[in-house]
């Protein structure tokens, strides 16, 4: 799963990067705004992508040996 997720971000960023080299030759107003509009759909794509991943604040927390862990902290001050 994790490698079909990866495979999305990086088919998103390579479009993007695509569409944002294309933007850089000489395009018709057509061509442009065409362009434009697949990037800007691309972002919302990756944007999506990237907002239904497991949030930060919902993994484990690593700490170095001999260090609190941060609920043990959070246990302390309450």
């Amino acid at each position: 799963m994790l490698d079909a997720y990866q495979a999305r971000i990086r088919a998103h960023r390579n479009n993007l990067a695509r569409y944002r080299r294309l933007l850089k030759t000489r395009l018709s107003d057509l061509e442009r705004q065409f362009i434009e509009r697949r990037l800007a759909e691309e972002q919302a794509a990756l944007d999506a992508l990237a907002a239904d991943a497991v949030p930060a604040d919902t993994l484990p927390a690593f700490t170095l040996p001999g260090q609190p862990s941060a609920l043990a902290a959070l246990g302390a001050e309450r």
